[in-house]
């Protein structure tokens, strides 16, 4: 079915332009929501304010994600995180991790707009692209350290709870009538 686009519709089409799309899809969706019409005379005259209002919009968005990009330009942040004594995470950094880093030093980024091939499971300083448009695209620089609290706890062994310390603390974990009081009596 042939319709008639009022917004810009992503994967669809952009505001003014007639489109192809299902039947169903245009039916349940676009004409209910005023998201299109039937590609008449009088609609084609008729939406050349909403086409006109949708060049501006984009054009508006546009230079918007042209400035954040500009912002973006040879940014560098850090992470630190939780690693074992060789460098391994015991989680990764996605791009979750790296958007709200972003977002902390002031940078207007979503977790989307971070392409990562795969999370960073190691220590490492990383490239990572911000895209926020096809041909908007932005590196920026990931370090990803040791947390301060990892490297203390690499260099102080554990301290062994005495047996005695441990049976009391599983008999509070699990209650009187447990198999912990059971084994005591035996004893």
């Amino acid at each position: 079915m042939k319709i008639l686009l009022r917004r810009d519709i992503p994967d669809v089409g952009l505001a003014g332009e007639v489109v192809e799309v299902k039947n169903g899809y245009a039916r349940n969706y676009l004409i209910p929501q005023r998201l299109g019409l039937l590609p008449t005379q009088a609609n084609i005259k008729a939406i050349e304010e909403d086409k006109r209002r949708a060049e501006e919009e984009r054009r508006v968005r546009r230079a918007a994600l042209e400035d954040r990009a500009a912002r973006l330009h040879n940014v560098e942040i850090t992470i630190s995180v939780a690693c074992n004594a060789d460098g391994h995470l015991y989680g990764s950094v996605g791009p979750r991790e790296i958007a709200a880093a972003l977002r902390e030093e002031g940078h207007d980024v979503e977790a989307k707009q971070v392409h990562l091939s795969e999370p960073i499971r190691h220590l490492d300083t990383v490239t990572v692209p911000v895209v926020f448009a096809e041909d908007l695209r932005v590196d920026v620089k990931v370090w990803v350290v040791r947390a301060a609290a990892s490297a203390d706890l690499d260099e102080q062994p554990a301290e062994e709870a005495r047996p005695q310390e441990r049976r009391e603390a599983d008999r509070y974990a699990y209650g009187p009538g447990s198999q912990i009081d059971a084994l005591e009596t035996d004893l």
